[in-house]
């Protein structure tokens, strides 16, 4: 049976299935919320650029077009 940590407390997790823990990668909800919190504290943060995504438009340009290739729902 697979073991992870929990990403917030550390707190070992046994699975079978991911549907097994409603609220992986975390062990309970509390620690799910608790993360989250940090992340809207700014607490945590991606600290490398992303790879394949278009720079920002500077100051006075306009947006780049894009074609649309989500289908419209009926």
């Amino acid at each position: 049976m697979p073991v992870i940590e929990c990403r917030h407390c550390g707190k070992p997790i046994q699975y079978q299935s991911l549907r097994d823990v409603p609220t992986f990668p975390f062990c309970c909800e509390r620690c799910k919320l608790l993360d989250l919190g940090a992340w809207l504290e700014g607490r945590h943060a991606i600290s490398e650029a992303l790879s394949g995504l278009a720079e920002p438009p500077q100051s006075g340009e306009a947006p780049p077009k894009t074609k649309g290739t989500r289908k419209r729902q009926p």
